[in-house]
């Protein structure tokens, strides 16, 4: 961790990262300076503690947000502040593989929760912050919740699981998939830890358990259960129907020479659908649009950045792809922000901007910035040629 005694050197007032400077009006934006080693997780650790709401933390990658969301566990050990992840699909643009369950999983969890939140940390690459999401109302109108005591129909239970994403298999072993052997549904929902066998009486649900995909053992009872959607984006007939429409009317040429486009008339789902997820919607979202009210950003000075070079890389895939008669590919802007939407939904609320770095004066646009009492850890590196090689 980084050292917190006072460093002489810097050109202004050092700042304790245990009690940081958080932006007092609505679009008010300060800097952040001079957080060393993890320090960083420590000064957004205390401001998710004095701040009244959501705070949303922007890393570069994938990886930094994996080791940010780590320390911060850390710091909040033993509090009642959460820490959420909102993953990345861990593909690459217009890519023909569709990402793990789990991660979509894990992803439709955090939308359906985040307008509930009253206060936390969500952590973001900006990458991911940038792609265009499914609507609120299908995230949460394709939600369900199942009871001990409910009345269902298996029939109709099923239908609404397929209609909902999910695929029926002969064993459940990875989220989104049903099957149903007589009285007994199995189910492993998505955003859930483990599967769920449902039991019926005649129509009634008697008892609901976890159980084990590998052995195929129950575990413990519950009481009830949330269904979330099994994809970011519809399978039923109407949104099949929405999707020949609008990629009729997006794309030239005879539809029935995309792949993509007899797949989902069928009612499939290939590989890469994701890609297409606006033509099955008549207006997609943000992730901005499923935060609570006044949040507060904390984003790393490196992102805006990162954001125009992975731009830039989805742009190079797309000039690359985009003459596959078998997979016609909507234009970059269609599936992602781009930098000038991310720069104004980054002014439109409260926002800090942090770097490892001492600043050394005021940027444009930002009201006031703040050098912490940190500094780097001396080299603690392996000595190979010296007499004591660990010395340090």
């Amino acid at each position: 961790m980084s050292d917190l005694a006072s460093t002489a050197s810097s050109s202004t007032p050092l700042s304790n990262p245990l009690t940081p400077q958080l932006p007092e009006q609505t679009e008010e934006r300060l800097q952040w300076g001079h957080l060393y080693g993890i320090s960083d997780a420590l000064a957004i650790a205390s401001a998710a503690r004095e701040y009244d709401g959501l705070v949303m933390v922007l890393l570069q990658d994938v990886q930094s947000a994996s080791t940010l969301a780590t320390s911060l566990r850390f710091f909040f050990s033993g509090e009642d502040i959460p820490v959420i992840s909102f993953p990345d699909w861990e593909t690459l643009p217009y890519d023909i593989f569709p990402p793990l369950p789990e991660l979509v999983s894990e992803r439709l969890k955090t939308l359906y929760q985040l307008p509930r939140v009253e206060k936390g940390v969500l952590i973001v690459p900006i990458g991911t912050l940038l792609q265009r999401l499914p609507p609120r109302s299908y995230v949460d109108g394709g939600s369900f919740i199942y009871q001990v005591g409910d009345q269902i129909q298996l029939s109709d239970t099923r239908r609404q699981l397929e209609q909902s994403g999910y695929q029926c298999v002969s064993q459940v072993l990875a989220h989104g998939e049903f099957t149903v052997r007589g009285s007994l549904l199995d189910l492993f929902p998505m955003g859930s830890q483990h599967p769920l066998r449902i039991d019926l009486f005649d129509e009634e649900i008697e008892s609901i358990r976890t159980f084990d995909p590998e052995t195929q053992r129950s575990l413990d009872k519950i009481q009830q259960v949330e269904i979330l959607p099994a994809k970011e984006f519809p399978m039923h007939q109407e949104a099949i129907t929405r999707f020949r429409r609008a990629f009729r009317n997006t794309f030239e040429g005879d539809p029935g020479n995309s792949l993509i486009y007899r797949e989902v008339s069928d009612g499939n789902a290939p590989g890469g659908l994701e890609y297409y997820l606006p033509l099955f919607f008549d207006q997609t979202a943000t992730l901005f649009d499923f935060l609570p009210a006044d949040y507060l950003t904390i984003h790393h000075s490196e992102c805006r950045d990162q954001a125009e070079e992975f731009l830039e890389q989805v742009t190079e895939r797309y000039e690359q792809r985009r003459h596959d008669s078998e997979r016609p590919l909507l234009p970059p802007q269609a599936i992602f922000l781009t930098s000038d939407e991310l720069a104004n939904r980054l002014k439109s609320g409260r926002s800090i901007q942090f770097q490892h770095t001492e600043i050394e004066s005021r940027a444009k646009g930002y009201r006031a910035f703040n050098n912490f009492q940190t500094k780097p850890l001396p080299p603690l590196g392996f000595q190979a040629r010296a007499a004591q090689p660990a010395a340090a």
